[in-house]
């Protein structure tokens, strides 16, 4: 079972959260970079000090949208899946589309038009 009071169990869970945000935040800058690189050279140099790529909906649930509590089995915090209200429902759906969904498409297209581009250009270069 959880240890500690609410405040602390609150806290683990901010930290969970933003901490994971950031890091899939991080990859999905990290892939669009590497992504304007090698398919657009000429841009590439624009984008390559992306000042803050982290979003923080972690804070949302602070603000009363959405919610964190102890996780099923009791022995973590993390948010609470289950929707109590219509509120904590919208927050976990604009997680999972713009947390989730989002970042892994555009990690997804970005190796997608990297790898496209390095076999157009070695069919390029054999047709030399």
């Amino acid at each position: 079972r959880w240890l500690f009071d609410q405040a602390v169990c609150t806290l683990y869970a901010f930290c969970g959260v933003l901490f994971g945000l950031c890091s899939l935040a991080s990859l999905t800058v990290l892939s669009t970079v590497c992504c304007l690189k090698v398919c657009y050279p000429a841009y590439g140099r624009c984008w390559g000090a992306l000042s803050d790529p982290h979003s923080h909906p972690s804070l949302a649930p602070l603000a009363r949208w959405g919610s964190y509590g102890p996780e099923p089995y009791g022995t973590a915090c993390c948010i609470a899946w289950e929707a109590s209200s219509r509120e904590a429902a919208l927050y976990i759906l604009a997680l999972l589309i713009f947390c989730y969904l989002l970042p892994c498409l555009l990690i997804l297209l970005s190796y997608a038009l990297i790898l496209w581009t390095v076999w157009a250009s070695r069919r390029a270069v054999r047709q030399h």
